[in-house]
């Protein structure tokens, strides 16, 4: 049996990297189980002619196509929506696009703006200071003044170039009058913390060899490590354990020659996305405490599951934007759609993010080009097409529905026999009159842009990268599954850390909120050290 931990921490992505350093450089002796391993830059692909291919294959998003051994899968035949994740030190940030807005204000408050969903039991302002010490920590690239944004909101290192297409479609944007913006990004405009800068190759979701987009295995695994954390690559938790009194004693894993081990722990941190930790709180269901799964006295762990409707609209050019090219994560964004006009006769908005179309395959296929073209028609369109095409992404906010779910498969598991999470989820009316506005006024942006064609894809099933809700914050213990601090409502020493805590999805990618609320969750637990219910 080994020695207890302060904290054990369950995945090493994201928010369990930030948690994790934050906690080790405080004095905490710390545990980590990771599933997959640490990523071999060595591997990447995106320097290699077949890199287009392998992010469709061994580096897909979609831990389906993927099979892996560090991964698990999922039933995803009810799901409008593909869930996409990669399991590795650095979890999905290893292979995600490295776009970093913030939430804004109103994200927290839409019951009270809108009528719909709940408030957040937080408001922006009080994440503000764990947005910017989160900012400072991975060296984010972007420029401050937003009008979109509250006054204050500034980045350690100044933007990534706008490309010729940012610089066009901006110009576009002027002439309506609507509101453009450099995006900020996770990934570096120049040398920052031992790190090296953006080399504008546009493969950031095969992984960065160049290390110059942020994800935790790089910029905070290595600071933890260093202060004492212990990180266990290739252990896959069956089940959280707890004690009669309902406290959380630890963690049962397997390692990858099968073997069984326990970790024991005084606090259990959950930090492994919104689908893997409804599926461990489900796995933890124990007769005496909780039969109905760890922390569900609600009935809400999997529930409300949001993923961000996505869609896709691109503007074909009459000249070479360069467009293969550039930081993938986005060169510039609108929020110009993105608050609630009832007029329009749905509520909520949508981010949109001004991205590169890639390569030839990108450019093939249904969701840029409209139909799949091969043989002497695929050279006259990318004769037509290749470097010319400008792509708005929108994401549309996705309100949170009960129906929208996470639970067990019955029959599916994973190589270790675990039972495997199954997705259940719709597209609301609201969600596709949502997208159909977006798309219609972003075609609108690109043809004022100039654009000679527009086509348009949405809302795309492979696109599942935004997982959040399953176990929402909330002060109500009917009604939430974890309180303000992220901490269990039902066991006092239990924390998730993740995109499960959210109570609205927002329009924005999540993965700067989720830093942030981890931060300060950390920073929560060693406040109330002295306090922490541990069991005996």
């Amino acid at each position: 049996m080994p020695d207890p931990a302060d904290a054990l921490i369950i995945g090493a992505g994201a928010s369990g990297g930030v948690v994790a350093r934050h906690l080790s450089e405080r004095g905490f002796s710390v545990v980590c189980l990771e599933q997959g391993d640490w990523p071999d830059r060595g591997d990447f692909r995106g320097a290699e002619r077949d890199w287009e291919l392998a992010i469709r294959q061994r580096w897909s998003a979609s831990p389906n196509v993927r099979g892996l051994a560090a991964d698990y899968p999922v039933n995803e035949d009810e799901s409008d929506i593909t869930p996409l994740m990669f399991n590795a030190v650095g979890g999905s940030a290893v292979i995600y696009a490295g776009t970093w807005p913030r939430m804004l204000p109103s994200d927290f408050r839409v019951r009270s703006l809108d009528g719909v969903a709940d408030d957040w039991p937080i408001d922006y302002f009080e994440l503000a200071p764990y947005y910017d010490e989160i900012d400072r920590q991975i060296g984010v690239s972007g420029l401050g003044g937003d009008p979109a944004h509250p006054d204050g909101v500034d980045y350690p290192l100044p933007p990534l170039p706008l490309g010729k297409a940012g610089r066009r479609v901006a110009e576009g944007h002027n002439r309506l009058g609507w509101h453009w913006w450099p995006e900020p990004n996770a990934i570096l405009s120049a040398p920052y913390d031992g790190r090296r800068r953006c080399v504008q190759r546009g493969v950031c979701t095969s992984g960065c060899a160049e290390g110059a987009k942020a994800s935790t295995d790089l910029t905070h695994w290595p600071k933890a490590t260093a202060a004492g954390a212990r990180l266990v690559v290739g252990a896959r938790v069956r089940r959280i354990t707890v004690n009669p009194a309902g406290l959380a004693t630890g963690a049962v894993w397997v390692d990858r020659a099968g073997v069984e081990h326990h970790q024991p722990a005084g606090v259990v941190i959950l930090a492994a996305n919104s689908v893997g930790t409804a599926r461990l709180l489900l796995l933890s269901a124990d007769d005496r405490v909780c039969p109905d799964g760890l922390a569900n006295s609600s009935g809400l762990v999997g529930k409300r599951l949001m993923m961000h409707p996505f869609a896709v609209v691109t503007g074909w050019f009459d000249e070479s934007l360069e467009t293969w090219q550039g930081q993938f994560g986005a060169s510039i964004t609108s929020y110009q759609f993105y608050e609630t006009d009832e007029s329009r006769g749905f509520v909520r908005g949508a981010k949109w993010a001004l991205s590169p179309v890639g390569g030839p395959l990108n450019h093939v296929l249904p969701m840029r080009a409209g139909q799949e073209v091969w043989g002497v028609e695929h050279h006259e369109l990318m004769a037509r097409t290749f470097g010319r095409g400008a792509t708005w992404a929108i994401f549309c906010e996705d309100l949170p529905e009960e129906a929208n779910r996470v639970d067990l498969d019955p029959d599916l598991t994973d190589g270790d026999g675990v039972p495997a999470p199954r997705i259940r989820y719709r597209y609301s009316e609201n969600s596709k009159r949502l997208a159909e506005f977006q798309m219609a006024r972003a075609a609108e942006s690109l043809q004022a842009s100039g654009a000679v064609e527009v086509t348009s894809a949405g809302p795309l099933r492979y696109a599942g990268w935004h997982l959040m809700g399953t176990a929402r914050m909330g002060d109500d213990p009917a009604a939430s599954v974890v309180d303000c601090d992220q901490r269990a409502h039902d066991a006092a020493n239990l924390y998730v850390v993740d995109g499960s805590v959210f109570v609205t999805s927002s329009g924005v990618n999540p993965t700067s909120t989720i830093s942030a609320l981890a931060l300060r969750a950390a920073d929560r637990l060693v406040a109330n050290r002295r306090n922490q219910k541990v069991p005996a």
